[in-house]
C-alpha cells in the first residue's frame, strides 16, 4: 500500500536469535523445557495456595497472584519465540505486535506493583507483628491485589494507544524476539517525543514508586531484624523475606538494566539476553525460589498431592 510516497507497514519481521542451526535447536529445546516448567511450577503454586489451608495467608495469596502474572508474561512471549526460532525469524502482524506489547506491559506493571505489595506485607509482618492480622485482613489483601491488576490493565493503555498510532513506513525488521518498546520506537518514522514523554511519566507510578516502597520497607525490615537479640530470631525473621528479596533483585536488576540504564549499542546483543532473563527465566525460577526450603509449601504438597495418591 502506498500513501504519500511511503510504504505503510502492516506486519513486522522479528529476527529473534540469529545463530547456527545447532545453537538454535539447543535454545529451542531449552526454552521449550523452561516454558513447560514455568507453566507447571506456577500452576502448582496457584493450586496449592487455593486448596491447602496451610497456605491461606496473605503472603501466599500474593505469591499466587505473582504466579498468574508470570504465566501471562511467559505465555505472551515464549510460544511465538519458539516459532521464530524454528523458522530463523518470523512475521507478526501490526495488530498482533501491539497486542503482544500490551500484555507484556500488563504483566510487567502488575508484577512491579505486586512485588511492592509483597514487600509491604513483609514489613507489617516483621515490624508490626502484633497488628499484622488486623492490618492484613482478607478484605484489605483483595483490595490491594485488585488495584494492582486494574492498574496493570489500564495505566499503560495510553502508552499502547500512542505506540499503535505511530507511523511505520519501513524498514519493518525488528532485531528482537518480541515486540518491545525500544525496537518499535527505533523503526518508527514518526516523531516519538510524545510516546517517550508518556513513558517517562508512567515510569513513576509503574516502577519508581514501587521501587521506593520496596526500598523503604526493607530498610525498616533490616533495622528491625538487627534489633532482635537472638541469632535464631534474626535468622527466622530474615528467612520470611529472603525469597522475596531475591526475586525483587533479579526482576528489578534486569528491568532497570534494559529500560533505565541502557548502554549504547545494547539492543542487538546484551538487551536481548537481559530480556530473555526477565521474560523467560525469571517466571521459571520464581516458583523454585519461593518453594525452596519452604516448609509450608512442602507440607501443602504432601497434603494436596502426595497423600491422595496413596489413599
Amino acid at each position: 500500500m502506498q500513501e504519500n510516497n511511503q510504504t505503510v507497514v502492516n506486519e513486522f519481521f522479528l529476527l529473534g536469535f540469529q545463530s547456527n542451526k545447532l545453537s538454535t535447536m539447543f535454545l529451542f529445546c531449552l526454552l521449550l523445557v523452561v516454558y513447560f516448567g514455568t507453566i507447571c511450577g506456577n500452576l502448582l503454586i496457584i493450586t496449592l495456595v487455593s486448596t491447602s489451608k496451610i497456605l491461606h495467608t496473605p503472603m501466599y495469596f500474593f505469591i499466587s497472584q505473582l504466579s498468574i502474572s508470570d504465566i501471562l508474561l511467559t505465555t505472551d512471549i515464549v510460544p511465538n519465540m519458539l516459532h521464530i526460532l524454528l523458522n530463523n525469524g518470523g512475521t507478526i502482524t501490526f495488530i498482533g505486535c501491539i497486542v503482544q506489547f500490551y500484555f507484556f506491559c500488563v504483566s510487567e506493571t502488575s508484577e512491579c506493583l505486586l512485588l511492592a505489595v509483597m514487600s509491604y506485607d513483609r514489613y507489617v509482618a516483621i515490624c508490626n507483628p502484633l497488628r499484622y492480622t488486623s492490618i492484613m485482613t482478607w478484605t484489605h489483601c483483595l483490595k490491594l491485589v485488585t488495584i494492582c491488576w486494574l492498574l496493570g490493565f489500564t495505566i499503560i493503555l495510553s502508552d499502547n494507544v500512542s505506540v499503535s498510532m505511530l507511523d511505520f513506513c519501513g524498514p519493518n525488521v525488528i532485531d528482537h524476539f518480541f515486540c518491545d518498546l525500544v525496537p518499535l520506537l527505533s523503526i518508527s518514522c514518526s516523531d516519538t517525543f510524545v510516546v517517550q514523554l508518556e513513558i517517562y511519566l508512567l515510569s513513576f507510578p509503574v516502577a519508581i514508586i514501587p521501587s521506593i516502597i520496596i526500598i523503604v520497607s526493607y530498610v525498616n525490615i533490616v533495622s528491625t531484624i538487627l534489633r532482635i537479640p537472638s541469632s535464631t530470631g534474626r535468622q527466622k525473621a530474615f528467612s520470611t523475606c529472603s525469597s522475596h528479596l531475591i526475586v525483587v533483585s533479579i526482576f528489578y536488576g534486569t528491568l532497570f538494566s534494559v529500560y533505565v540504564f541502557p548502554t549504547r549499542g545494547q539492543l542487538s546483543s546484551i538487551s536481548k539476553d537481559l530480556s530473555l532473563l526477565y521474560t523467560v527465566f525469571t517466571p521459571f525460577i520464581n516458583p523454585i525460589i519461593y518453594s525452596l526450603r519452604n516448609k509450608d509449601i512442602k507440607k501443602a504438597v504432601q497434603e494436596v498431592i502426595v497423600k491422595p495418591l496413596f489413599q
